[in-house]
């Protein structure tokens, strides 16, 4: 008598493997889990529908993410000024950087999982995001130990969480107020910190964040590409709806210098450019 094969299991959802990466608290497994699923995403079903991982809570009511003991988080002015011209001060430095590519993962994947009713090329687009912020992070992290320091080894702030909590109900909130408001403070303020690392004879993170702004200027017009997308399908201008969505969430006013030739790279108009003075 011969057994029949058993039905294979059903392959666990896309959408439903980023949210177990989101809850991942080592940052080296949840960067190398993350590229990983970003290249095997074929291989996982994509539902758009409400999100039913199993279990009691509902997802949707998870707020914080997966994250080390350490480092320890403390309010953003208690956190050192930085210089990259000692050891000590280039690895604190990197360090900050290394651990806003950590959150910018979770940022990713938290749009991945927690909004549903988009269409498939949005949890396609921010996969890929947090793939490259997972490349990001692990090479901050390579170089980090090449000075002889860790992820963890100095305090943190998490200020760029509170905005994701606040949008966490409206995915057009979460587009115009985290990608094309808060990481694109990345294009503005990488060149300068470049600028620092070359002088002091960094050469390997200046290579980093050389890599760096050319995936961030993606992800910033990933974020205006879908915010542009939900403005039309609710009939309203983007710009002013910015305006109101700013000052509802209250966002941080943006100051300069800025970067307006990679914002414009990264999507915004030429209208959007000038309001920024």
């Amino acid at each position: 008598m011969t057994l029949a094969n058993p039905e294979p299991a059903a392959a666990v959802s896309l959408r439903c493997r980023a949210l177990a990466l989101w809850l991942e608290a080592d940052p080296a497994t949840k960067a190398a889990q993350t590229r990983t699923l970003w290249v095997e995403r074929d291989r996982h079903p994509l539902d758009t529908g409400p999100l039913v991982p199993g279990g009691s809570r509902a997802p949707q009511a998870l707020q914080a993410p997966g994250r080390p003991v350490r480092p320890g988080l403390v309010p953003p002015r208690s956190v050192p000024s930085r210089t990259p011209f000692t050891l000590a001060g280039r690895a604190a430095l990197l360090h900050s950087i290394a651990h806003i590519e950590f959150n910018a993962i979770n940022l990713a994947l938290d749009a991945v999982w927690r909004f549903d009713a988009m269409p498939e090329q949005f949890y396609v687009d921010w996969l890929q995001v947090a793939g490259e912020e997972a490349v990001h992070f692990s090479l901050l992290r390579e170089h980090l130990l090449g000075l002889g320091f860790d992820y963890g080894d100095f305090d943190a702030h998490d200020g760029l969480w509170l905005m994701t909590q606040r949008t966490a109900d409206d995915v057009m909130a979460r587009m115009a107020l985290v990608p094309r408001t808060l990481e694109a403070r990345g294009l503005d303020a990488t060149p300068p910190l470049r600028a620092k690392f070359e002088r002091a004879g960094d050469a390997r993170t200046v290579e980093i964040l050389d890599i760096i702004l050319r995936d961030e200027i993606g992800h910033v017009a990933t974020g205006n590409r879908w915010y542009r997308w939900l403005c039309a399908q609710r009939g309203l201008d983007p710009v002013t709806h910015y305006g109101m969505l700013a000052e509802r969430y209250e966002a941080p006013r943006l100051r300069p210098p800025f970067n307006h030739a990679a914002r414009r790279a990264a999507g915004f108009t030429d209208e959007e450019v000038a309001l920024l003075g």
